[in-house]
């Protein structure tokens, strides 16, 4: 893969790998130096549609250890042998990119390098650890209405790293934000939900 190809390339190529399902091994050899940023975009695609479990558990797992890494300032990303093994269909990694592509097309064209507070190594650290942040939330995250926000801040993220433009990760982020705060909403209706029934139902006793 040429180091100068775009995101959208990438994406292309990999979506066009003549196999019934990729592995995570097959997927990082397609990626090779750029693999963290490049990593980034392919975990949080999925989650920008929705997508039937375990996928975005898979996903946000995948996506906490390449953050930890990044945090830990490696060069290049580990992964486990029971993790490379894993896959997912060529269909569903086909559709995801589908969708993605024309608008990565469109932010490739308006992208260029600027704002690269992330470049050096505190600032890749930092951002590790904020990724690391938003796969924790992604592996708990409310299906479709708090996936899909996730999925598109660490899509931008990734993105960002890869042009190397701090004003579309700085958008992810805000993305990120705005995820994190709908997924709190949501466990806080379903306690509340919860805390109305079992309080309904101890008034109900209690005239007995």
């Amino acid at each position: 893969m040429n180091s100068t190809a775009r995101t959208s390339e990438v994406l292309t190529v990999l979506a066009a790998q003549d196999t019934e399902r990729l592995t995570v091994r097959d997927i990082v050899a397609v990626l090779r130096d750029r693999a963290f940023a490049l990593l980034v975009v392919l975990l949080g695609l999925p989650n920008c549609l929705p997508m039937p479990p375990p996928i975005p558990l898979i996903c946000g797992l995948l996506l906490a250890l390449v953050a930890a890494q990044i945090a830990a300032g490696m060069s290049a990303p580990w992964l486990p042998r029971a993790l490379l093994s894993r896959s997912i269909a060529r269909a569903d990694l086909q559709r995801a990119v589908a969708r993605a592509v024309p608008l990565l097309r469109r932010l490739e064209r308006w992208s260029r390098p600027r704002m690269r507070v992330f470049e050096n190594d505190l600032g890749m650290r930092a951002m590790g650890l904020l990724l690391l942040a938003l796969a924790l939330v992604l592996i708990v995250a409310a299906p479709i209405v708090g996936q899909i926000p996730l999925g598109l801040a660490v899509s931008l993220v990734g993105l960002g790293l890869v042009e190397r433009d701090g004003v579309v990760v700085m958008a992810g982020l805000a993305v990120g934000v705005l995820g994190v705060l709908l997924n709190l909403g949501f466990v806080y209706a379903v306690f509340s939900a919860v805390a109305g029934l079992l309080n309904l139902g101890a008034a109900s006793t209690s005239l007995f």
